[in-house]
């Protein structure tokens, strides 16, 4: 039962495995992986290939190219990475749509400490990690669909604002394995982050994917109590715009022009 069980879900999650994969990107490092080994062992090209064997087969791995394609396998192995066995190419940056405010070092804490009634989702990273880069779509999703008056999203490039990083206590280094890190803030202060960090300074496992954080910040909830704040700001605006325009009255006839009007009729009869 043990080992049937991590089948059934590799199984289960299958199509979104192969979806996965079939990225463009994906597909390019795939081939970038294999194409050198394809071209050394492939006859009638390999021939054209210059090698340091002692026999002199230029179809064959030299000492030296072997020493490399182990070492970068080992570099690979020990990140731990998605792409385990490929040499995988670094995501592209995203560029689809967004309602992302970007902070830097002077805007962050006047932005969070602006209102208090609005509800901060901010997006702690760098542009150097290949998480925070893989995290970047998804992100921009859950912004897309919970964007409001009351509940808005940030991000800060770390990387870029080390003094950020330490008032916030997020670090950049790659073994903390903080980057990403998602911060609620209300009322300008800091209510829940993930992922966690333990007693020495490396972040709690914690998977970046959109049920997670819907369900970890609850997105849903906070949406619905977000748009009474809306709905509030529309009503002061109606007020203030009364306020200024007030309606204007109706005009009413003259009562002597209404008397001559009768009078003239009747001395038409």
């Amino acid at each position: 039962m043990a080992l049937l069980t991590p089948l059934f879900a590799f199984l289960y999650h299958l199509p979104q495995v192969y979806k996965w994969l079939l990225k463009p990107y994906y597909v390019a490092s795939l081939f970038m992986s294999i194409a050198f080994l394809l071209v050394r062992k492939t006859p009638g090209i390999c021939e054209h290939l210059s090698t340091q064997r002692e026999d002199g087969n230029p179809c064959d791995f030299d000492w030296r190219e072997v020493e490399i394609l182990m070492f970068l396998s080992a570099i690979v192995m020990m990140k731990n990475r998605r792409a385990m066995f490929l040499m995988t190419c670094k995501p592209p940056l995203y560029m689809g749509p967004e309602y992302i405010k970007y902070f830097s070092d002077k805007t962050i804490d006047e932005e969070l400490e602006r209102d208090g009634r609005v509800t901060w989702i901010v997006e702690f990273f760098a542009n150097w990690s290949p998480e925070c880069q893989s995290f970047a779509s998804v992100y921009a999703d859950l912004s897309l669909k919970y964007n409001c008056a009351g509940l808005k999203f940030g991000k800060v490039d770390i990387g870029r604002y080390s003094e950020v990083s330490k008032k916030y206590k997020v670090s950049t280094s790659p073994l903390s394995k903080q980057l990403p890190s998602l911060v609620l803030f209300q009322g300008g202060k800091e209510v829940m982050r993930r992922p966690q960090v333990d007693k020495k300074g490396r972040a709690v496992s914690w998977s970046f994917t959109e049920e997670n954080i819907i369900r970890e910040f609850n997105l849903n909830e906070l949406y619905q109590k977000s748009k009474k704040l809306n709905k509030t700001k529309g009503e002061k605006n109606e007020k203030m715009s009364e306020s200024q325009f007030p309606p204007v009255p109706e005009e009413e006839e003259p009562e002597a022009e209404t008397q001559e009007i009768d009078n003239e009729s009747k001395k038409d009869k």
